[in-house]
């Protein structure tokens, strides 16, 4: 998250303006859950004013209390429970429904926007965390689009409804009730700002603790190797005994918050019986509409209270639509500019324009105006000691980061005036951390050129070397790799990648230790392949091992100072440069192993 946003404060109002284009798509289902809404509120509406009208008559007109007159109030009451029982359907399954909508609109939107954000905020956010964000975050949201409007709904309702009746059988009595209302705000508002600190605590708190469990389940035969286990439980109960702090102080503050309405309840109470029995006394209110007072204060408190007890859910709620909108407001650093055109790749020509770049999280420089012309079909080779920029610079190409100063060209054409969705289409990747998809062998190859049959899926892999291993799985192409691919080996996964890479079939191929995981075996093919596929493309080739790229057409050294050497393997061992110190290295390496 970046720190902009990460330290944003929004307000209530802002969130709730935020959420409702969200809302409005599907104000038809609004409009008539609100409907039913409504007409649930008739019978607690209704029921005072029925038990009014029998307690008067019995008390003031005995002979008009019928049998007659007791089935009619009877069958009205049956009428408007009838009418209540369905509107009630209608709310729990639409509402909630309207509500899941809702819930899958923002999470796609969230999802989208992850998409395009770029590789540095990834590197700077847990993935335990943003997968809070758009499930279980956005779960309340579900409660809160369907349950906010409506609950706010009804006690509006109800309590304007209940001011009038109540204003006709006594006005004085009914501000003297409804003057205790503003004190119940007033604790309300204050109380429900703890709370809500106190349900995003708990919200973060949540995904530092996926994050710590993906980490650890994820990195289990590290930790079996390493004999961590009890380093590992240790650090899970940190987390969980802060989560169980974070959570402890949300109840108090929820506690808090539920015992102010107690108080109210009994202040209302109080008042009602206090001034309703003196009303009483001085003749100033029938016995009936006292009756009916009472049922109505106890509407009134019952509608205050759901109000309370939602606040739970309405704070879950907005905590949920505020981290979601924390993803939504993080800027996508690398997107397409206005009036980009799709790439037009004839001849694979890159040139790298006085390049320089700097991550943006901490400004550490990692290349400097690097100069680098790629001739079309070329070979071009990157080596040179770790942190000397080849990756970062084989990066720049696909747009994974944007140069901080220079510019990148593909034949003639700036990468940043063109669309990222042909750049990238342009460009096929193996990278070192091989990373497959849980799905099927089939799916992950597929993964280069969605739609393509299992015949192009297999050529695909005979080119990689992959089909032998591929059809000795149990079910062949339709082997499950497990997640990350963890039921192949490392080969295996390496073989794969390429595969996929192979089956895109791009004009531009970036090949960032390639054969880095496989054997002398594998390597051998895996290395003849990739040389039938670099026929005619450009290719970059990123290399520790410098023996995989000393056929290449031309090799670049790159140290933290710029390019150093540039040339064949031959012309470079020639001048006992870098390179030459590089390769005898490697070769007195191999010589001792060998001996070894």
């Amino acid at each position: 998250m970046s720190t902009g946003t990460r330290d944003r404060h929004y307000t209530v109002t802002e969130l709730l303006r935020r959420f409702s284009p969200y809302l409005m798509r599907y104000r038809g289902m609004l409009v008539l859950d609100l409907f039913c809404a409504s007409l649930t509120t008739l019978c607690d509406i209704a029921l005072p004013r029925i038990m009014s009208r029998l307690t008067n008559t019995a008390m003031y007109d005995p002979a008009g209390l019928t049998v007659s007159l007791i089935m009619r109030l009877a069958l009205l009451y049956i009428v408007l429970r009838a009418v209540d029982a369905a509107a009630y359907y209608y709310m729990s399954s639409h509402g909630h429904i309207m509500g899941v909508y809702i819930e899958t609109d923002m999470r796609t939107d969230a999802f989208r926007h992850l998409e395009k954000l770029s590789d540095s905020y990834y590197a700077n956010t847990k993935v335990g965390q943003l997968m809070g964000r758009i499930t279980s975050d956005l779960f309340d949201v579900t409660e809160f689009a369907h349950h906010c409007p409506e609950e706010f709904f009804i006690a509006a309702i109800k309590i304007i409804v209940s001011f009038v009746i109540l204003s006709q059988a006594s006005l004085p009595l009914t501000l003297i009730i409804f003057a205790c209302v503003p004190f119940l705000l007033i604790v309300s508002v204050r109380l429900n700002n703890r709370l809500r600190s106190a349900s995003k605590k708990q919200r973060v708190q949540i995904g530092e603790l996926n994050a710590r469990l993906e980490d650890s389940l994820l990195g289990e035969k590290v930790v079996k190797a390493f004999t961590a286990e009890d380093l590992e439980i240790a650090k899970f109960e940190e987390g969980n005994q802060t989560f169980r702090k974070v959570k402890t102080e949300r109840y108090y503050a929820m506690a808090q918050y539920s015992m102010s309405t107690r108080i109210f309840d009994g202040l209302m109470y109080v008042t009602t019986i206090i001034a309703g029995g003196l009303f009483l006394v001085y003749g100033k209110i029938t016995a009936g509409d006292l009756v009916a007072y009472i049922l109505y204060v106890t509407t009134l408190i019952t509608t205050i209270r759901r109000i309370v007890e939602f606040a739970e859910q309405f704070q879950s709620g907005i905590t949920g639509i505020e981290r979601f909108l924390e993803i939504l407001d993080t800027p996508a650093e690398i997107t397409d500019k206005e009036g980009a055109y799709e790439l037009q790749v004839k001849e694979g020509h890159i040139v790298f324009d006085h390049v320089t770049f700097e991550y943006p999280d901490d400004h550490n420089r990692v290349l400097h105006d690097i100069s680098l012309d790629i001739r079309p079909g070329e070979n071009l080779a990157l080596v040179g000691e770790s942190g000397g920029g080849k990756t970062t610079l084989s990066s720049l190409i696909p747009r994974f980061y944007d140069t901080t100063q220079g510019r990148i060209l593909i034949d003639d054409q700036d990468i940043r005036d063109v669309t990222l969705k042909s750049l990238r289409s342009a460009i096929g990747v193996v990278q070192q951390d091989v990373y497959l998809f849980s799905g099927t062998v089939f799916e992950n190859i597929a993964y280069g050129r969605p739609g393509a049959s299992l015949e192009e899926v297999r050529h695909a892999a005979v080119l990689a070397g992959a089909d032998t291993f591929i059809s000795e799985l149990k079910d062949g192409y339709d082997t499950y790799v497990g997640e990350r691919g963890v039921k192949l080996s490392g080969g295996q996964k390496q073989r794969i990648s390429i595969a996929r890479v192979f089956l895109k079939n791009p004009p531009i191929l970036l090949l960032d230790e390639a054969t880095s995981a496989l054997d002398n075996e594998s390597e051998i093919q895996i290395e003849n392949s990739l040389a039938q596929l670099s026929q005619g493309r450009t290719t970059l080739t990123i290399a520790h091992r410098l023996t995989t790229v000393k056929d290449a057409d031309r090799i670049i050294v790159l140290g933290r100072q710029g390019i150093e050497e540039e040339g064949t393997h031959n012309e470079l061992l020639k001048k006992k440069g870098t390179y030459w110190r590089l390769w005898n290295g490697v070769r007195e390496t191999a010589t001792a192993e060998a001996a070894g």
